[in-house]
């Protein structure tokens, strides 16, 4: 299963990645996540590229790498938090025109820790917010693409 209805049921309560304004740091992130989640990492997501947005990014599929933070919900308000976020994401159901994001479940990786000995990180199946269909087809045709898929350093400083 790869997207799931607002208020559907959900097969795992996977965690999320997050890229723009849900950030450690950014307005959103204590807006919605103070309080809610249990864990955050430093993640990438492969095969994505990041454009920049009316004061938020996009995400869409494509040859880069998109930089960001592994979230998992704390107990008891998954149910919660997933509402909040397709809220906020505009995402009101898998292909719904009026989507500003799909989200999806997509591999993300996270950094290999100093002391595993392998160096390699870990893949973990999350849910991300992809930019919708008609979204996408917008930035791939003019578009402003932020360089090393990071947004933060994609911004002026002091911007939103």
């Amino acid at each position: 299963m790869t997207t799931t209805a607002p208020g559907g049921p959900v097969a795992a309560e996977l965690p999320f990645f997050v890229y723009g304004t849900l950030l450690p740091g950014e307005p959103n992130h204590d807006l919605f996540l103070r309080g809610r989640t249990a864990g955050e990492r430093p993640a990438v997501l492969p095969r994505a590229l990041l454009y920049d947005g009316p004061g938020y990014p996009y995400a869409i599929e494509g040859h880069g790498r998109v930089h960001g933070t592994l979230l998992v919900a704390a107990p008891g308000v998954y149910g919660e938090l997933l509402g909040l976020l397709d809220h906020l994401e505009e995402f009101l159901g898998p292909g719904h025109p009026r989507n500003l994001y799909e989200r999806v479940a997509r591999e993300v990786e996270l950094p290999g820790e100093a002391d595993a000995g392998h160096g390699a990180g870990e893949s973990v199946r999350a849910w991300v917010y992809l930019a919708a269909a008609a979204v996408t087809r917008s930035l791939r045709t003019g578009g402003v693409l932020i360089p090393g898929g990071r947004w933060t350093t994609g911004r002026t400083p002091g911007g939103s």
